[in-house]
């Protein structure tokens, strides 16, 4: 009896898609020349990755993997899948109009992404989710939370003042919101005449206050912590002018902690949104920014461009320059983000170790 081994030359070449969902993965695998082999769910698990994996190398030599939302529901797949070594491709969510024409299932979606990734259409490596960028995107969450829960205390504290019986509000006499928050965090309402609507306002506007002392407290040490963490990673990005912890993080949260995964810094202005696109249209020639990517990034890049406009000499002067040429502060704006762009790549770089 002749037994047939079967070798990683004569093994099938197969390709996967995987639509990724909270609690389940569904994923479809095709061969190399777009046919569809099979499709099974797997659970959002840790052993539910292992059976997924297994699975797949059941069927071939698996060449790549298309995944989407490779940063959200399919993160922790997307780390097990890379840390065995696996190819994975970011694919986005089909367009709408595909989705009228070809109808939406999970299989069906899935099957969509591998054949992205068959023809060349998908090609964006994923974030790497396991270094220091990560926990500084943890991080920066936490604080920026905090600091929306704060603003939203304090006004919801200053509109109660507004309403709130005379002999209340009265009482409250400082002019800014902080200082409000810090008398109303003495008031002493009488809990047993809750009742009575002073005694209620009473305690409406200690709890606020106490809420807004609280946020306080965390921000400040999660902030510490965050300045520390931002310092250590990317010291040449911070030592810039007009980039602090905040704007460093955020930049550093869109970039990546492999950053090389977008080729140039051109890839880093069109992930922010500061690559010039062409406009143009009859006798009218001119560009302007994508307006794509990430918001929160091209805000970053646009603040850090307005401080240096106010205190940085060399973009004053460029400033000037650029506005005798004929071009407005809009469009030297535009200049400056793009140029900004570029010097964050190449500093990220330098300070991810990817030189």
């Amino acid at each position: 009896m002749t037994t047939t081994v079967l070798t990683t030359a004569t093994q099938p070449v197969i390709v996967a898609g995987i639509d990724a969902h909270k609690d389940t993965h569904h994923a479809v695998v095709l061969d190399d020349k777009g046919l569809r082999i099979a499709d099974q769910e797997f659970a959002a698990t840790t052993p539910g990755y292992r059976d997924l994996l297994d699975w797949l190398t059941h069927f071939g030599l698996l060449d790549r993997v298309g995944i989407e939302s490779t940063g959200s529901y399919a993160a922790g797949l997307t780390r097990h899948l890379l840390d065995a070594g696996i190819d994975v491709v970011e694919v986005n969510t089909p367009h709408p109009h595909t989705r009228a024409r070809k109808g939406k299932d999970d299989a069906i979606d899935a099957e969509a992404a591998a054949r992205k990734v068959l023809a060349g259409e998908a090609t964006a490596k994923p974030k790497t989710t396991t270094g220091v960028v990560e926990s500084i995107r943890l991080l920066s969450l936490t604080r920026n939370s905090a600091v929306k829960a704060r603003s939203a205390a304090l006004t919801q504290l200053q509109n109660a003042l507004i309403t709130a019986p005379a002999r209340v509000r009265e009482h409250i006499t400082a002019r800014g919101g902080r200082g409000k928050a810090s008398q109303c965090a003495r008031l002493r309402p009488d809990t047993a005449r809750l009742d009575d609507p002073v005694q209620a306002a009473r305690m409406a506007l200690r709890t606020l206050a106490r809420r807004v002392h609280d946020l306080d407290e965390e921000i400040t040490a999660v902030q510490t912590q965050l300045d520390r963490l931002v310092a250590r990673t990317a010291p040449t990005l911070v030592s810039r002018v007009g980039i602090g912890t905040g704007h460093a993080a955020q930049l550093l949260v869109t970039a990546g902690q492999n950053v090389d995964r977008l080729g140039s810094e051109a890839g880093l202005a069109r992930l922010c949104g500061v690559a010039p696109v062409p406009v143009s249209s009859g006798k009218s020639r001119r560009m302007r920014l994508h307006r794509g990517g990430d918001r929160q990034a091209n805000r970053a890049l646009h603040m850090i461009a307005v401080c240096r406009l106010r205190y940085d000499q060399r973009t004053i002067d460029y400033m000037h320059r650029r506005s005798a040429e004929g071009l407005s502060k809009k469009d030297v704006l535009r200049c400056l983000k793009r140029f900004i762009a570029r010097e964050v790549f190449h500093d990220l770089r330098t300070d991810l170790d990817l030189t």
